[in-house]
């Protein structure tokens, strides 16, 4: 069935594409506001887009009535934030972030996290989180009347020691970040640990495979 995407039915159009692009990376980002509040909320339109100069994306909604929450608010507002990465457990402290707290009200305090200093940027890295990315916004792009995306330059990677394999060679135990990613629907989340593996096809040995078959 195709479904062609009309602006006047958005939540459609959300429907389709959170329940098919998954998994999602979750992007726990924290700021502070320009009063000094310290806001934590996750987001899953979010990833990785390259590596010279190192950036990341992340897609900002806002709610029609109430606007963006505070922590899209702080990052459009001060241009600081830092991504850090969710593993299972700290999926539970993550989804109270999720909660429609005042903006005076921090959501590290509800859920009980600490903040780690930052070397670059204003916002504070969850303390426990395996990988924290410090970011400065590059870029800002309008999409719709609801919703930004903005492109963020990565200054700093912090990984927690006993993740590291090699610093030097910048060898990381990935599986053993056990993070957690986003799936369809309200409240659905998938662990990482499943993995399969596919080398990548070199033309040549394709071609000659071919040819011998």
């Amino acid at each position: 069935m195709r479904f062609d995407l009309d602006p006047a039915t958005p939540q459609i159009s959300y429907k389709l594409l959170a329940s098919t692009v998954t998994p999602r990376p979750i992007a726990w980002i924290t700021t502070v506001s320009p009063a000094g509040v310290v806001n934590a909320a996750p987001y899953s339109f979010f990833n990785a887009m390259g590596h010279t100069p190192p950036t990341v994306v992340v897609g900002l909604l806002a709610d029609p009535e109430r606007g963006f929450k505070d922590t899209a608010r702080n990052i459009l507002d001060t241009g600081e934030f830092v991504v850090n990465l969710v593993p299972e457990d700290l999926a539970e402290a993550m989804n109270i972030t999720c909660i429609d707290a005042p903006a005076k009200v921090s959501e590290m305090t509800l859920a009980g996290l600490q903040g780690a200093p930052a070397q670059h940027v204003r916002p504070p890295r969850i303390a426990g989180a395996p990988v924290s990315l410090e970011c400065v916004t590059l870029s800002s792009v309008v999409t719709g009347p609801h919703q930004t995306i903005v492109i963020g330059r990565v200054l700093a990677v912090h990984v927690a020691d006993e993740y590291v394999i090699d610093a030097e060679r910048a060898y990381i135990d990935t599986p053993k970040l056990g993070l957690v990613g986003r799936m369809h629907g309200a409240g659905w989340y998938t662990r990482t640990q499943d993995l399969f593996r596919l080398d990548r096809p070199v033309y040549a040995d394709f071609v000659k495979a071919e040819a011998d078959k």
